[in-house]
């Protein structure tokens, strides 16, 4: 196996117990900060059902997803519905019909600022309340292609990488090429009534989470 995809193997073996370790911190933030009951209904858009199982009061999810990317026969003690569909023209739901819409590392996969906007948009139309999480570019490992200060690279050398990638990952490649990180001051202008909470891992700041806790 070549070097560089040895170290793609290595980081996602490396990164599975710490993304499992980070994703139920957050969720325990979710927990204290949105304060959920049982029966309260979230609408996940983009999500996989794995995120929920840390959470003890069973809830009534929707998670929306691209047709047959959820793990759908994953156990969980929730409620849980798949839908398939585009989070950023969701249907067949009315406005404000969610306790919660919630969303963890995708805002960043939908598009150029267009579709963020379209994205943020039904997020807060669908939601009483919601929770969105982006990853920050000032963490020292790119979350989804595993180099170090990634985002930093001059694009001609991010292109470089990107190029020899595409021969061997296409379509993992495909999926970091058409990542857009987002910065602090971005979800500030999506989410205008948002708080902006800074998660930090050894206290550099790995993600920005916009939550707004409704009536």
């Amino acid at each position: 196996m070549e070097l560089k995809y040895f170290r793609i193997r290595l980081f996602a073996f490396f990164l599975r117990p710490f993304s499992d370790w980070s994703r139920k911190k957050r969720m325990r933030s979710f927990v204290v900060l949105m304060n959920p009951k049982a029966e309260t209904s979230v609408l996940d858009l983009g999500g996989q059902p794995m995120i929920w199982d840390s959470v003890p009061m069973r809830l009534d999810l929707v998670i929306l997803n691209k047709p047959g990317v959820a793990a759908s026969n994953h156990p969980s003690h929730h409620r849980i519905r798949y839908e398939d569909g585009d989070a950023c023209a969701v249907k067949g739901f009315d406005q404000r019909s969610f306790d919660c819409v919630f969303s963890n590392s995708v805002i960043e996969h939908v598009g150029p600022v267009n579709k963020q906007v379209e994205f943020a948009g039904e997020v807060r139309r669908f939601g009483k309340s919601y929770w969105v999480q982006t990853p920050s570019r000032w963490f020292p490992i790119e979350a989804h292609c595993g180099m170090p200060f990634w985002w930093f690279y001059p694009r001609w050398l991010r292109q470089y990488f990107i190029e020899r990638w595409r021969i061997k990952l296409p379509a993992w490649t495909q999926m970091v090429e058409e990542t857009t990180v987002l910065a602090k001051s971005d979800l500030r202008r999506l989410f205008p009534e948002a708080t902006i909470l800074i998660e930090t891992s050894f206290g550099l700041p790995k993600s920005y989470i916009a939550y707004f806790v409704g009536t």
